[in-house]
This record gives structure tokens, sequence and C-alpha cells, in this order.
């Protein structure tokens, strides 16, 4: 009776121990999905949070917010080649370099990792699909205007879902190459606009929407960001084990490189309105990590004097540079595996954490 007795306390006492060392149980996260907003520093964010009335998504809804440099492994300030690397990769390299370290060797990105594990994978980008950032998910080059040989890494790492520009270097190519009819030969649908796109039954999707740059939000782009990345997730979702998602707001980079402003809130602001799409799909979801950060700030934006106002041209600002800057850029997070995120990080942090909170082998 004695032992019987003891031999409880003892097995009481070792849970206890073991639900102080180790915590709760996580929870499972099956989906990830990466938001770079290129180009968008701390300033840029405020100031689009103070032209909609001192709201904004990202920065009033996050469950923690972190900071994390930007520098390359051949400079202080870094380029959107080597910051891409970085975050899909884990790994420094040297500026202009898509998908390899300093040595020129292939690394695996965080979104062929998740593939190799049978997850969906999918890349919603403003720009055309092989510029640097979406680039340094699948694709390895030495130079980031390697366009047509990096279009043709989209064949090796295919993402199930790709929305985006890049007519010119799928189809309109120097070798006469068709890499759309490849894609169709392997059951892709091709679609040249968003309501086809909505319309498709495939969950492998190419929607091209540009020849390169789609348009700038104050050029009539409209809500084709927030719409593709509700889409992209629709699509991923079907698959059972999870999926990665790569976003990225990729023209608040170039209207910070031409110092203009109100381009620039236009552009936060419609990332920040696809940012909600994803989180609002994760809290509903419960097992979905979302991860909002920028490769680095372009244009060294300064906020000075100012009121609330709809009219962003009456906050008083300056750009410093055309270029970008070396600066630490927020990490906003949401979601299960938030918790990882914690203290001054580097932009090689993520895939790591990422691949930890999936599972990923």
């Amino acid at each position: 009776m004695k032992k019987t007795f003891f031999s409880i306390v003892l097995l009481v006492a070792a849970g206890l121990v073991c639900n102080s060392c180790c915590g709760e149980k996580q929870t499972e996260v099956k989906n990830v999905i990466f938001m770079i907003g290129d180009g968008m520093g701390l300033n840029e964010a405020y100031a689009a949070r103070h032209i909609q009335g001192d709201s904004l998504f990202i920065m009033d809804e996050a469950d923690d917010i972190i900071l994390q440099t930007t520098y390359s492994k051949s400079s202080k300030i870094t380029d959107s080649a080597a910051s891409g690397t970085a975050l899909a990769t884990g790994v420094k390299t040297n500026n202009s370099m898509i998908g390899m370290d300093a040595d020129s060797v292939a690394v695996e990105s965080i979104l062929e990792q998740a593939k190799r594990n049978g997850k969906a994978t999918g890349e919603v980008v403003t720009v055309y699909l092989q510029h640097a950032t979406p680039a340094a998910f699948v694709a390895h080059q030495i130079n980031r205007d390697m366009y047509e040989e990096i279009a043709i890494d989209f064949l090796k790492s295919t993402p199930d879902v790709m929305l985006g520009g890049g007519i010119a270097y799928f189809e309109n190519r120097s070798d006469s190459c068709n890499l759309s009819d490849s894609l169709r030969a392997r059951g892709y649908d091709v679609v040249y606009n968003m309501e086809d796109a909505k319309k498709s039954e495939s969950n492998k999707l190419l929607g091209l929407f540009a020849d390169k740059y789609m348009p700038a939000m104050l050029d009539g782009r409209g809500d084709y960001l927030p719409e593709a990345v509700d889409l992209a997730i629709k699509k991923l979702n079907t698959n059972k084990k999870g999926f990665f998602l790569m976003v990225e707001g990729s023209q608040i980079d170039s209207r910070c490189h031409a110092n203009d402003f109100p381009g620039t809130v236009a552009e936060v602001i419609d990332f920040d309105k696809a940012v909600k799409v994803a989180v609002d799909f994760a809290r509903a979801d419960g097992h979905t990590l979302v991860v909002v950060t920028a490769d680095h700030e372009t244009g060294g934006l300064s906020l000075m004097h100012g009121r609330p106002t709809n009219d962003p041209t009456h906050f008083w600002h300056r750009f410093t540079t055309p270029g970008h800057t070396g600066v630490p850029v927020p990490v906003y997070v949401f979601g299960p595996g938030s918790e990882n995120y914690k203290g001054l990080g580097d932009n090689t942090m993520h895939k790591a954490i990422m691949a930890k909170v999936m599972g990923l082998k």
C-alpha cells in the first residue's frame, strides 16, 4: 500500500516538474505566411499609420514586434538580392547574389525546404516574379540581373501558386523558349488577369498580370494584392500537410527610391490590407504563423511635424537618399510560433525558426 502511495506521489511530482520545465504543449504550426514590405522601415509604416488616423494593422495588431539587422556579407548597406537571400535561406551573401552563399554555393530556401517536405508553396508579388526578393526563395544565380536564368530556375523549384508580373522573362525570351507552355505541360493553369485567376479550378496556378512591374497603387492597381493573397491562401490550404507562402509588397521600395511620399504611403497601406487578409485567415485557422518584415529600409525617410490628415503632403517629411539605408527594420509576428522572435534579431534568423515551428526535415 505504501509503495503504491509513494509511487503515485512520485509520478505526480514528476509530472509537475515536466510541466514546469517543458511548459504547455505548443500549438502545431502547419502553415507560414512570410510577408515582406520591400523597403518598408519603421518610418514608412508609421507615416502610413499617421495618414490613416493613427491606425495600421501590422503595428496595432501584432502579437509581438522586434527589430532585425539587414547588412549583407559584402556591405553594411544591403541590396534586395542579398537581403532576400538571407531571409529565404538563413545565409549571408554578397550584394547582387541570389540563393547562394558568398562562395557561390547554392543554398536551400525555406520555400524549397517546405516543398521538399510535401507542403504547398506560393509567391505573390507586385513586381515580376524573377525580381530579387521572390527570386531568392526559388532561384540560385550569381547575379540578380540574370532574369532569364532565374526564370528557368522557377521550373526547378516551382511554387504551386505564382502571382505577379514577369511575362517578359517567361515568354518573350532571347532563347525563344516559352516557359509558360512548359508549366502548362506540367498541369499549371496559366492566366493573365485576376478574373481568370479567381475562376481557375486548378491548385497549380501561374498568374502573369504584367510584362514586368504591375501598376503602382496611385496608377490604379486597385485591390490586387489583398485579393491575390486571399486567392493564394485558398489554393494552398487544400494541401493537408500545410503550406508556405511568401508575399512581397514590392513597390514600397520603388516609391521610396523615387522619394515619392504619397506613393510610399499608398503602397504601405495596400500591403497592410494584404497582411490583414493573411492574419484573418491565420486567426481563424489557429495553426498559421504570419511574419511581416522588410528586406531593408529605402530612402532614409525622416518624419517631422505633422497633423492628422488624409492628405500625405501635409505630413512634414524628408527623404535623405534615393538608395537603401543600413538601419534595422521591424519584424511583426502573429500567431503560434511568434514566441520564437525575441530581442534584436538578424535577417538570417527566419529560416531556422520557420523550419522549426513547421517541423521540417
